[in-house]
């Protein structure tokens, strides 16, 4: 009977959907210098085509998140999967900047309420023990899907047309629906969960400003928006509603969005901060480095897919087998190498950086990028989620998610500023001006990642993790 297929051909399925997602947060940087043409818009608007789509992935999470545990998770991934697959269409067809990103926001909005699903399905339909392996297939997903995106992008791009790294979504995202129909259980948790509203509305909006003063700080000279409003009054207004939420969560006797106790897991904790680093550095390692390959060492976009092809490829044969370690032994040793890793590659690729480099050069350094990245995601979601009692599976999954989208969303933000800025100061974009932008801007993530190596590294080692205590407050 179609309810008893195996596990694994239920997570396949939950895969396709969760790696047409993950694609779309790295596909449409590739497409970057075409949409600027298209479009006939500037940087920052393209910047925010990404952006947007990010801060609405991230946004809502940890209420799409509850969803699953009072509506059944099958049915909230296929709601999520028709969203998504919709806006697909919708981007596709827009052809002004406004409308597109319009549709990406939408698009975002469709990915949070199927994310979290996956992740709550895997704790569902695997032991403790046996995780490993299937978290090692949705790491591998993860990181196939981030990497694969330029590839893919760039033979669509060059062919096609960048409307088709949108059109590509919609063939998929129905293939996606059916086969989640036929394979997937309607499993339901029933746990009836109140909706935190007020706690909804906080971090919505805080995120929200904190992103938008991030991101156009440089196109309004970090001065003036409207009236007597400025960038930074902005990010700090957002910083003030994201206390408040987290004081509202503390305070709030009912049942919080964010249950805090949650953090009394430190491997959580620090998985979840890990996530963030991890989420910040795969979005703003692409902007720097498509705009260097296309505008200063004049690659086509389905070749500089391709020079990024042995990453992708490194980190999809990697991830399986690090997911299967990570269950024989400390799951944080391999997430630390495998960030120290990404960290190096980023540092080689900075240093290699020059106007006369040849594009195949950079080969050994892209490998070491995939090596890491294919050690990252299977043991960091192994350890982060199997430090969380099976209660609060469906409020971690939303957390550890919002977390890497929140970093992803920060990253793009940050790196698109902090590009802008150096192209400027290094006199405008020429090619010696882009790259010198470009190697510094790298910096940026790698400092980053080093950060998420001092948090896995305090993360508590099997056996030795500590529940979360009772409170009132739990979910």
């Amino acid at each position: 009977m179609i309810k008893r297929a195996s596990p694994w051909a239920a997570l396949s399925a939950l895969c396709l959907g969760f790696f047409m997602i993950l694609l779309d947060t790295t596909i449409v940087s590739i497409a970057i210098p075409a949409m600027l043409r298209g479009l006939r818009t500037d940087l920052n608007s393209v910047v925010w085509v990404i952006s947007v789509y990010l801060l609405t992935y991230a946004v809502p999470m940890l209420f799409t998140s509850r969803l699953g545990d009072r509506f059944g998770p099958k049915r909230v991934y296929l709601a999520g999967l028709f969203v998504f697959t919709a806006a697909s269409l919708w981007c596709g067809l827009a052809h002004v900047a406004g409308l597109l990103i319009a549709a990406r926001a939408v698009q975002g909005l469709g990915a949070a309420l199927l994310t979290p699903q996956t992740l709550a399905f895997i704790t569902h339909l695997f032991p403790p023990k046996k995780r490993g392996p299937a978290m090692g297939l949705w790491g591998s997903v993860a990181g196939l899907a981030t990497i694969t995106g330029p590839l893919l992008g760039g033979v669509l791009v060059q062919h096609l047309g960048w409307e088709w790294i949108f059109f590509v979504n919609v063939p998929i995202g129905v293939v996606a629906m059916v086969l989640t129909v036929l394979l997937v259980p309607d499993w339901q948790p029933r746990r009836s969960h109140r909706f935190d509203v007020l706690g909804i509305a906080l971090s919505g909006a805080g995120l929200s400003l904190v992103v938008f003063g991030v991101q156009n700080g440089q196109h309004y000279d970090w001065g003036t928006v409207f009236g007597p409003v400025n960038v930074l009054m902005l990010i700090g207004a957002g910083l003030v509603l994201l206390a408040a939420f987290v004081f509202w969560q503390r305070i709030n006797r009912n049942e919080p969005l964010l249950p805090l106790r949650i953090f009394g897991a430190r491997t959580f904790s620090a998985g979840s901060l890990t996530a963030m680093t991890v989420g910040f550095t795969l979005t703003g390692m692409f902007l720097p480095l498509v705009i260097y390959i296309q505008e200063v060492l004049g690659l086509s976009p389905t070749m500089a897919g391709v020079l990024t092809a042995p990453m992708s490829l490194l980190a999809g044969i990697t991830a399986p087998f690090a997911g299967r370690l990570s269950d024989r032994m400390t799951p944080k040793y391999l997430l630390m190498f495998g960030l120290i890793a990404l960290a190096a590659g980023l540092g080689v690729l900075s240093l290699q950086a020059r106007v006369d480099s040849s594009p195949w050069s950079f080969v050994p350094a892209l490998l070491l990028c995939g090596l890491g990245i294919g050690f990252i995601f299977s043991p960091m979601s192994n350890a982060t989620m199997g430090a969380v009692e099976p209660s609060l599976a469906g409020a971690a999954s939303g957390i550890f998610n919002t977390a890497r989208q929140v970093g992803g969303v920060l990253g793009s933000a940050a790196t698109g500023v902090l590009l802008q800025a150096r192209i400027t100061a290094a006199g405008g974009p020429t090619h010696d001006g882009l790259t010198t932008a470009v190697r510094e801007t790298l910096l940026l993530p790698i400092v980053v990642l080093l950060l998420g190596v001092l948090a896995a590294a305090t993360m508590r080692e099997p056996g030795r993790q500590r529940a979360p205590a009772p409170s009132r407050t739990s979910a």
